[in-house]
């Protein structure tokens, strides 16, 4: 596998988004949207707090996150990422995108640019997402992609699989 951290940082585009590091300009625009283990940020304190523990993690080989720009207006609408480690050549994908950009086909290209990245560069063998079972559109995103349901999990989630 070739993991994370890498001699540059991998930018992507579509033509439609581009996913790039983020950076701390990028903190009152990702505030809204920012987790960290699945917890959500209360403050900008917090959130840039979180972004540097999504950095080390990428510097630790346990995971990469890319903001999502829209590449026709340069704003900067969500976040995609791999993370909690790639045991067993394995990725989790985190995506987020804000409210007012759904529904628009960008996330669609953010995954897909991600699961490209992740399959032919980093040589993962699997990709899985957990969603819960109450996001419809997130579900209906992931079915749309190729990935499968796996398992019902705790805490009303679901797993899905893309190999």
């Amino acid at each position: 596998m070739n993991l994370p951290p890498f001699p540059r940082f991998p930018e992507l585009t579509s033509g439609v988004v581009t996913l790039r590091q983020v950076s701390s300009a990028d903190a009152s625009s990702l505030f809204e949207i920012t987790f960290y283990d699945a917890r959500p940020a209360r403050d900008l304190a917090e959130a840039a707090e979180m972004e540097e523990k999504i950095s080390a993690d990428y510097q630790a080989g346990s995971g990469i996150q890319w903001v999502i720009v829209r590449t026709a207006t340069a704003e900067v609408v969500g976040t995609v990422s791999f993370h909690g480690g790639f045991a067993h050549g394995i990725g989790e994908l985190g995506c987020v995108l804000k409210p007012a950009y759904r529904g628009q086909g960008l996330m669609s290209e953010a995954i897909k640019l991600a699961i490209g990245f992740g399959l032919r560069t980093m040589h993962l063998t699997q990709i899985t997402a957990i969603t819960t079972r109450q996001n419809g559109a997130a579900i209906n995103l992931l079915e749309r992609l190729g990935f499968r349901k796996t398992a019902d999990l705790a805490a009303d989630n679901l797993a899905y699989c893309f190999a």
